[in-house]
């Protein structure tokens, strides 16, 4: 388990769950599922005792839960946001412009992207994160937010910091879709790659079984989208019904909660729509391969109908 506080100016990690906030910053508590597990009746006393009550068990079993698929939820506590990111992503950079690639170089691309869920319990002055025993995202953000740096570097990074438990959750899904962002880019060269190979009027295209299992991880991949998307639509759709501050920090703080909010809902969007674009260009690919391999086809019964004539 591991507690940082974060304020305004700066994050103080902590060794034991306090017995209250001081200050206007809030408390990040990371945990793997399995520290959740163990420290489940402690870490439900603290919430009690800072935020004035405790997660639904149903929603304890969800964080448990490693299949769970991406969906909001919300109550007069606190809002639970389940988002699934990129286990294992390809490396970027991955070089496949130098050497023609096969179907197996796109299958195994493919059967590399997994997902694995990560759980956001948003309190008014508490953000609990829940992610698998590893998770780079979450150290990312932890030793950005509470590593040592100079004073300028402190200065800008205090403009950046975040300045609720919202804020950092979308921050931190922010950079969770990034990551299907660059994971696009790769898709898009090994599939290009691949169609190229089936339009090669000197290639016999044979890998069939390969080929509809990268199109069955496209639609995984498409379907992981799709409920990212509705998540993120029902978190603003709550974000919306919040009710009105009266200062205007509070409504400006609530306006760029919307503005970072739409911004990831856009990059899901764009990875969708990407997504979608691959998946008919393979489908098109298909379609002209069949449709070259009749023309050949044809060229050679043509050709066999000229030579049994003569």
């Amino acid at each position: 388990m591991r507690l940082l506080l974060v304020d305004a100016e700066h994050s103080l990690p902590l060794d034991t769950l306090p017995g209250r906030i001081d200050g206007p910053g809030f408390l990040w508590m990371a945990l793997g599922r399995a520290e959740l597990e163990a420290h489940l009746p402690e870490v439900q006393a603290a919430l009690q005792r800072l935020c004035g009550g405790q997660r639904v068990d149903l929603h304890v079993s969800d964080l448990l839960n490693a299949q769970l698929p991406s969906h909001f939820e919300d109550t007069s506590w606190y809002d639970l946001l389940v988002f699934r990111r990129l286990a294992t992503a390809p490396a970027r950079g991955e070089a496949v412009g130098d050497a023609p690639a096969s179907i197996a170089a796109v299958r195994d691309t493919l059967a590399s992207i997994d997902t694995s869920p990560v759980g956001f319990a948003v309190f008014d002055r508490v953000l609990l994160t829940v992610h698998p025993a590893e998770c780079s995202v979450a150290d990312h953000f932890m030793q950005r937010l509470s590593g040592p740096g100079t004073s300028a570097s402190e200065a800008r990074a205090a403009a950046k910091r975040p300045s609720s438990p919202a804020d950092l959750m979308l921050r931190r899904v922010n950079h969770m879709v990034d990551g299907y962002l660059d994971l696009r880019r790769l898709l898009t060269r090994h599939l290009g790659a691949l169609q190229q190979q089936l339009l090669d009027p000197r290639s016999r295209f044979n890998d069939w079984p390969a080929l509809l299992q990268a199109r069955n991880a496209l639609q995984a991949l498409e379907d992981t989208c799709e409920d990212q998307r509705a998540a993120v639509q029902e978190w603003l759709d709550v974000l919306a019904q919040w009710p009105a501050e009266a200062e205007a920090a509070g409504q400006r703080e609530r306006e760029l909660l919307r503005v970072r909010s739409r911004d990831v809902l856009e990059h899901i969007e764009r990875v969708l729509s990407h997504v979608r674009r691959l998946e008919q260009s393979a489908e098109t690919a298909v379609q002209m391969h069949f449709s070259a391999l009749g023309h050949r086809t044809n060229d050679i019964m043509r050709t066999l109908t000229v030579l049994t004539a003569i």
